[in-house]
């Protein structure tokens, strides 16, 4: 019976999730694990300034303002949308490099 030659196959655990950072991504996730938020994120991305009145995305996507606001308030807490205040509204952009660390979370390793 010969024995495998341990160098032939990668390491199980090389590039693995610690279980803290499994955890974050899996809560974004959930985040994002919600079919309106997508098409949320997807109108604010199609826009030209990259950002969008919370008071436009209601009528275009079918659902009430305070659907819209909580929804939008819920990816500003996960960090997915940053958001500033001018006057009595409030617009949204995404925050790239929230994206860019989700989608890098589920990248193989450079080969």
């Amino acid at each position: 019976m010969s024995k495998a030659n341990p160098s032939c196959c990668s390491s199980l655990l090389s590039g693995h999730l610690t279980l803290d950072a499994a955890n974050q991504l899996a809560a974004i996730f959930r985040v994002l694990g919600e079919p309106i938020r997508l098409q949320m994120l997807s109108s604010i991305a199609a826009q030209p300034q990259k950002e969008v009145c919370a008071c436009e995305l209601a009528e275009p996507l079918g659902i009430s303002q305070p659907t819209v606001s909580h929804h939008l308030k819920v990816m500003h807490a996960a960090g997915l949308l940053g958001r500033e205040r001018r006057g009595t509204w409030i617009y949204y952009r995404i925050l790239p490099e929230k994206l860019a660390m989700l989608a890098e979370s589920l990248t193989f390793a450079k080969m």
